[in-house]
């Protein structure tokens, strides 16, 4: 490999309990940071798996002669938490967040390293394929920085912190970190970011391939009280931008993503088991609190006249 004063990309990955699917993670991962030929780093983030997932990455270490690969241990459990601790160790001029199920295209690090040393970009984001067990997908475009309402798109777009590859320090100049001991903890950060850079880049092509589960943390079965969490990620989206006075700039961008995740996708969990119900009278209360004229959203108002129906419905459910 080239270039190995520097570590040019530390790959982050948080591991729970994720032996069936590691293994072919890992492999995309080594393959696409060879076909790049950049000096990279991967950080396995244990989260206290049960099953074989340490001992998969273990193998996995001490096959690699040239890549440097580290094992790090987070009792604190939470892919929050995780990332945090794999960032804390990182020492990349970018981070990848990677979740362990998921995998990666051979062409992914060599674009995106490439587009972040043309544009001197903080943050590039790629476009992804959410990949279901039924083998159909959908694609999930990047926003594209010359897009004259970029930054619109941006807040209201709700992307993964999968979908970047980010400037290490400029990440770190901001003490950005994941709120642990949530689920929607990327929601509470990601949609912000764009408000502390200009220099961001994008390539829109299926370099990611997010997996679809039954069994994950945002796919549940049975209740599960983290449903609520969507509430305190919210508010604390809302913080951050009041924080930094952008809150009136992107009001129209923020209740659209609050009328999202409240009214259609937290509102199917909700809907699904009966411990959920009290979420639509919770999502009454938030939307009463930071947007009571939602209605007249101009987000809201482009949607089909199914979806503004299924919305309205949604909020008077009891």
């Amino acid at each position: 490999m080239t270039d190995k004063a520097t570590i040019r990309l530390s790959v982050i990955i948080p591991v729970f309990n994720a032996e069936k699917y590691l293994g072919e993670c890992l492999k995309s991962v080594l393959a696409s940071l060879k076909k790049a030929q950049i000096n990279g780093e991967i950080i396995l983030v244990d989260n206290g798996s049960s099953d074989h997932s340490l001992q998969v990455a273990e193998d996995f270490k001490s096959e690699q002669k040239t890549l440097a690969v580290r094992i790090v241990e987070c009792q604190t459990p939470g892919a929050s938490a995780a990332r945090n601790a794999g960032v804390k160790v990182a020492r990349g001029k970018y981070i990848w967040f990677i979740d362990a199920d998921d995998t990666i295209s051979t062409d992914a690090v060599r674009l995106l390293i490439a587009k972040a040393k043309e544009a001197d970009a903080d943050l590039v984001m790629m476009g992804a394929e959410r990949v279901y067990e039924n083998g159909s997908h959908n694609y999930l475009s990047a926003v594209n920085p010359e897009n004259p309402n970029y930054k619109s798109r941006f807040v209201r777009y709700g992307a993964g912190p999968w979908q970047f590859i980010i400037r290490r320090t400029w990440w770190n100049a901001h003490d950005f970190r994941f709120r642990e001991g949530i689920i929607h903890e990327d929601m509470e950060l990601i949609s912000s970011l764009i408000l502390y850079t200009d220099k961001f880049a994008c390539v829109d092509m299926p370099l990611y391939f997010y997996r679809q589960t039954q069994n994950s943390v945002l796919h549940r079965r049975s209740w599960s009280e983290h449903a609520y969490d969507i509430f305190p990620a919210l508010e604390g989206l809302y913080e951050r931008f009041r924080a930094v006075q952008a809150q009136k700039q992107y009001h129209d961008e923020l209740e659209w993503f609050f009328i999202w995740n409240l009214l259609i996708d937290s509102a199917k969990d909700f809907a699904a088991f009966p411990e959920g119900r009290p979420g639509f009278a919770r999502s009454r209360g938030m939307l009463q609190k930071y947007f009571p004229n939602w209605r007249k959203n101009k987000f809201l108002k482009q949607k089909p006249l199914k979806l503004k129906i299924r919305v309205r419905m949604n909020y008077y459910k009891k």
